[in-house]
């Protein structure tokens, strides 16, 4: 095993390997395990430490400055969208909720029809999900079985949720990494088999810049402790995820068709939760076990019905009250029960996505400005979740405005009419990533042709969600498996 913990490095240090990654997460450990399988020198090199299940306390005061990008405070430049992003070796596979969905087949077809891309991932999937253990999960907490309730009384569609878990023990803890190593995120998984295939990580190590000359990458530049690491490989693979990988390539001059960091996706989030008679203890159990695509093929901007974990921490964040009112809203936290409406961006003119840019200091900067019709689908959310905790059975629900709109009965849907919706009118997280590097059969059209490679590169790839064109309208970590899965094929 060949593992380099970059606050250990005491010198500049240069290394030469087949194939240098850039990145841990879902894309990029996928694909170095699978390289390194078949005899292919591989170096990956990960900006956030290696932390094992040791080091997982359950803490949130401890994980999330640790475990996310910018300490748990990313966000859009406008601060109107909270963006949780993983940083540590296995990205944010290391704290994700495991939840997993095949590309559906709406999405592939969209995707050939308008960009040209027949992409075959279903002996990938088959392969990614055996080896990651994924498969449905039974049993839902009472957090989950609310949404079911209310699915069934209200006749819309709903199912159970597929997970990538091992001998689970059913914490609930999924996003502050799993002390059982029972989540079959990266860490556990792949980056293992990187390393017993004799790969080499280095964590801690931050890259810098892409250095390149006609048309071809020729070394990565990175810094670990203070010390330049600098690796020479015959092919480069960007794979930091949606935000930090155009956020690199600006960095080193590499912008094919003026379209790296354009056409991102955040699949914007909004909440309401509902408060219950009984215990819901709704930071127990699998934090997602039950989802409701009823709404996803609406006319306008859809989406999709998930839960949340409800850790106090993560369940204060979204709560825009302050002093007393935050005080009552966490007393009551135990009965407290939330639906996620998770939007699909990328489909409709409506919710065409954003951009990142590069900061000044190096930083990414992510712009996402939520439109009129995209406003209009959070509202509509809104009310579809606002009935949906009335239908389970909640005393009342709540919205996530500064002045939360409290709703008894299908008479107070009507408030929700004439609230204001948009940007830094209420709460909007984002958990989901994608775009910014968008494959596109057409060389003039996208940033990486559907083999992943840069446009005007020989040998430099993107490898991660990045590449995909739209959101997916499901939660995206499998179908970056697959994706990073084929590109196997496409390196070794």
């Amino acid at each position: 095993m060949s593992l380099i913990q970059g606050n250990t490095v005491t010198e500049a240090t240069a290394v030469s390997t087949q194939v240098c990654i850039i990145g841990s997460g879902a894309g990029g450990s996928v694909l170095a395990a699978g390289l390194a399988a078949r005899g292919v020198g591989v170096v990956v090199l990960e900006a956030g430490p290696y932390v094992t299940r040791k080091d997982f306390s359950q803490s949130e005061g401890e994980a999330y400055p640790v475990l996310y990008q910018d300490r748990f405070a990313r966000a859009t430049a406008d601060a109107a969208i909270a963006v949780l992003q993983g940083r540590s070796v296995g990205g944010s596979t290391t704290v994700n909720w495991t939840t997993c969905f095949r590309t559906p087949d709406r999405v592939r077809a969209f995707w050939k029809a308008e960009f040209g891309l027949d992409l075959d991932l279903d002996s990938h999937f088959d392969a990614v999900e055996q080896r990651l253990n994924i498969s449905e999960w039974p049993v839902e907490n009472a957090n989950n079985a609310t949404l079911k309730t209310a699915c069934e009384a209200l006749g819309w569609e709903w199912s159970r949720l597929r997970r990538n878990v091992k001998g689970c023990a059913n914490s609930g803890y999924c996003g502050l990494g799993c002390p059982y190593d029972a989540k079959q995120a990266m860490l556990v998984t792949t980056i293992q088999d990187l390393l017993h295939a004799g790969g080499r990580l280095f964590s801690d190590t931050q890259v810098d810049r892409i250095e390149h000359s006609g048309g071809k990458a020729t070394r990565v530049h990175a810094t670990a402790n203070g010390h330049a690491v600098t690796v020479t490989a015959d092919k480069v693979v960007v794979a930091g995820g949606a935000i930090n990988s155009p956020n690199l390539l600006l960095g080193s001059d590499i912008d094919p068709n003026g379209l790296v960091g354009k056409h991102t996706f955040l699949h914007p989030v909004v909440a309401v939760t509902g408060i219950y008679p009984q215990v819901i203890a709704g930071w127990t159990g699998a934090p997602q076990s039950i989802g409701s695509h009823e709404f996803i093929e609406r006319e306008g901007p859809g989406w999709f019905m998930e839960c949340p974990p409800l850790q106090p921490m993560l369940a204060s964040a979204g709560f825009l009250g302050f002093g007393a009112q935050q005080h009552q809203f966490m007393a009551q936290l135990p009965h407290i029960s939330s639906f996620l409406s998770i939007l699909a961006d990328g489909f409709h003119p409506e919710a065409p996505g954003g951009t990142v840019t590069r900061r000044g200091d190096g930083r990414p900067n992510i712009d996402y400005p939520v439109s009129e019709g995209l406003a209009d689908a959070m509202r509509a959310a809104h009310i579809a979740m606002a009935k949906a905790h009335l239908a389970a059975g909640a005393e009342v629900c709540a919205t996530l405005h500064p002045e939360p709109i409290e709703l008894r009965s299908e008479a107070d849907l009507s408030k929700l009419e004439e609230a204001p919706y948009g940007a830094l009118e209420h709460s909007i997280f984002t958990a989901h990533q994608m775009g910014g590097c968008r494959m596109h059969s057409d060389d003039t059209q996208g940033v990486v042709t559907p083999d992943h490679k840069v446009v005007g590169f020989d040998n430099l790839y993107v490898v991660d969600g990045s590449v995909l064109p739209t959101s997916l309208g499901v939660n995206p970590s499998e179908t970056i498996y697959g994706l990073a899965h084929r590109a196997v094929d496409l390196l070794a």
